[in-house]
């Protein structure tokens, strides 16, 4: 950590702790009120009324960001303010209806940022660097609200290094996962179009089915990985969503699917790809039909900067928080984006056997963090910030 960064620590722990309650309250107000990426109006103006500090939109987005402590470069600690599409099955009085949930954390994580920004505030003549807290848009969804973040102007010479934190069902309760290099895979989200010639069910011979094309593509997609991927590298592809006519005696003339691509490795990335494309485009021609593919999501690997991964390790080390085994996942994040342009470090805080928790997947309709991980993000968000304070400024390359 940072000279003396052992008892800005202490501090930080300390403020935290008094800030908790409020925090698990305001998890729970956000839990009940999920808003779509880049619709995070209500959201977005509750924890604005919650920081310490007057917090700035971004280009009159629902994306904001708090500055704590003196100028100069800071930290960019990042939450995300969106939730999920799916209807929420957990059954605790504040869960959301409508149709959309927070199925991935993300309000556990704001909620810990917004608890940071008031514990580091009370401290703000103390801090090793300043804390950028920044509360992004539109992270699941298209387009992302980290270009955003990206392209303001004011951020672009203001920030030290990134630091994100997630909340993850693989990991050990108490654990962090911290690993340097790739942790999340590149990620391609891709439409599958496919037409052909519509016609009666009972005479399949006068038309040109691209219901039958896409199933085929469906399974020729799914051998991809096996045998165009080094069997030592993580990559994963999936077809999520398929839709195709209205009637059970209707071919239609048209079908179309929803799927994603996950490479951990960069050279894999490209190549496969391209084989998504080619496998759409030949098997629906082997069918008498035409197939393209449209790319409307793409993400880099995000990697884990060596220097902010060893800082953080050993910051978890002093403050006695265990570390988890070597861990990396072919899950996606547009917190890669900010390695594009800052060291960035993605710390993961465990869910498994967390008291309280109840087993489930990310994004399933029963996922539901306990209130005590609100105290685990916010801890990890410290030793974050701390870690990257006390690493050189990569443009001055002179620690504070």
């Amino acid at each position: 950590m940072v000279r003396d960064g052992g008892a800005v620590w202490r501090e930080l722990v300390s403020a935290l702790e008094e800030e908790l309650p409020g925090a698990v309250e305001l998890r729970r107000a956000l839990h009940a009120t999920p808003e779509p990426g880049g619709a995070e109006v209500r959201t977005s103006a509750l924890l604005a009324d919650e920081l310490p500090v007057a917090a700035r939109s971004l280009d009159g987005t629902t994306n904001l960001v708090a500055r704590v402590g003196a100028r100069g470069p800071g930290v960019l600690v990042r939450a995300e303010l969106d939730g999920v599409e799916l209807a929420e099955r957990t059954g605790v009085p504040y869960a959301a209806t409508g149709g959309r949930m927070h199925a991935c954390g993300h309000d556990v994580h704001c909620a810990a940022l917004v608890a940071l920004a008031r514990a580091a505030h009370r401290l703000r003549d103390r801090l090793p660097a300043p804390l950028l807290a920044v509360f992004q848009a539109s992270e699941e969804r298209t387009p992302s609200g980290a270009e955003v973040v990206l392209c303001d102007a004011e951020l672009k010479d203001d920030v030290r290094a990134a630091v994100g934190v997630h909340v993850h069902p693989g990991i050990p309760w108490g654990h962090l996962g911290a690993d340097p290099g790739a942790v999340n895979a590149a990620t391609y989200g891709f439409e599958i179009t496919v037409e052909g010639s519509a016609g009666h069910g009972a005479y399949p011979h006068t038309t040109r089915d691209p219901v039958l094309a896409l199933a085929q593509i469906v399974v020729a997609l799914h051998t991809l990985t096996g045998r165009r991927v080094d069997p030592v590298h993580p990559a994963a592809l999936s077809v999520c969503a398929l839709s195709a006519g209205a009637g059970d005696n209707v071919i239609p003339d048209r079908a179309s699917a929803l799927g994603t691509l996950r490479t951990l490795h960069e050279d894999d990335h490209l190549p496969m790809r391209e084989a998504v494309r080619t496998t759409v485009a030949q098997v629906a021609a082997a069918h008498g039909c035409t197939g393209t593919v449209r790319a409307h999501r793409d993400e880099p690997a995000l990697v884990n900067d060596l220097a902010l991964t060893g800082a953080l390790r050993d910051a978890a080390r002093a403050a006695g928080v265990p570390l988890a085994a070597p861990w990396r996942s072919c899950g996606g994040d547009d917190f890669a984006r900010y390695g594009t342009s800052w060291p960035a470090l993605m710390v993961f805080v465990g869910l498994l056997d967390a008291p309280g928790f109840a087993p489930a997947p990310l994004h399933s309709p029963v996922f539901l963090p306990p209130d005590e991980a609100v105290r685990e993000v916010a801890r990890a968000q410290a030793l974050g910030y701390l870690a990257a304070a006390g690493t050189p400024n990569p443009r001055t390359g002179r620690a504070p």
